[in-house]
């Protein structure tokens, strides 16, 4: 395998485990904070760890482009961020991992219809192999419940934000340095973030020792699961393309349920069946 693919691959992986396990981090987070407290903590937290970056970067962006960093910045981190943290108490997080897998079938639906984006018939194969495989996986461990549809419903949303700004990114800032651009995009959208976590009395909780692990979790989901995962998404993008980085998100049900495993829960042959079909998949669309 060339040198580039294999260094595309590793981005994948290393995307899948960090978004794979931001679940938990909301969950903890869930347990003394609120939905908009989480994820207003969560973007502050990663514009706070980039901050050095983009001080240093923000003059080397065109001013034209700040307009299209803050659009990208709001649909593809901000509004998720909320809409991700407000369905996590009311719907499991494998289901959230299902539904946040809709992701590449949005990048080719608003591509081609927006973007003219050509999408070649094997990687529409290889995606739908993989969303097959994801269902499958759903129903054969019951995570699968529409009892509580409207919180579904906000995670297709975001989903569906993540496959605009996924087309925007790839098509407007592809000759930008990552480094450069992804710093720059949580500046600007942690001003909005500050001024919730204002309103939700985030900062009045800074010293209370039961809000103590909630607010670090959301923060580590923060540097981690936002700031990191953001600057090598875009450089992922700018090096595979934005079919290929979009297929992170069916690495994140597995990631999901490699974390139950160590929690002592059990996997069925079914599952690990559903599993090397959702590989499958990734494989076909990837190659």
């Amino acid at each position: 395998m060339p040198r580039k693919k294999i260094i595309n691959w590793l981005l994948f992986i290393i995307l899948s485990l960090t978004w794979g396990s931001s679940f938990i981090l909301m969950k903890e987070g869930s347990r003394q904070l609120n939905g908009l407290q989480i994820g207003s903590v969560r973007v502050v937290a990663a514009a706070l760890a980039l901050l050095p970056l983009a001080v240093i970067n923000i003059r080397k962006l065109p001013r034209g482009k700040l307009p299209l960093l803050l659009l990208s910045g709001t649909i593809g981190i901000l509004l998720p961020a909320f809409l991700f943290a407000l369905a996590i108490t009311y719907i499991n997080s494998s289901l959230e991992g299902i539904l946040n897998s809709l992701t590449p079938l949005f990048v080719i639906v608003l591509g081609v219809l927006f973007f003219k984006l050509q999408v070649k018939p094997r990687k529409i194969v290889g995606v739908l192999i993989g969303f097959a495989g994801l269902l499958l996986l759903g129903f054969s461990g019951g995570a699968i419940d529409i009892s509580n549809i409207k919180y579904a419903l906000l995670i297709l949303l975001a989903t569906i934000m993540y496959g605009l700004n996924v087309n925007l990114v790839s098509r407007y800032l592809q000759g930008y340095n990552p480094l450069h651009t992804a710093p720059v995009t949580l500046l600007l959208i942690a001003i909005p973030a500050a001024l919730v976590a204002w309103q939700q009395g985030v900062f009045s909780l800074i010293g209370n020792k039961e809000a103590a692990w909630p607010l670090a979790a959301s923060a580590l989901l923060g540097v981690c699961g936002t700031a990191a995962a953001t600057v090598v998404f875009y450089i992922l993008i700018k090096r595979a393309g934005a079919l290929f980085s979009s297929l992170v998100t069916y690495g994140i049900p597995i990631v999901a349920i490699g974390w139950g495993l160590l929690d002592g829960e059990s996997i069925s042959l079914v599952q690990a069946g559903c599993l090397g079909m959702i590989l499958c998949g990734v494989f076909v669309a990837g190659r």
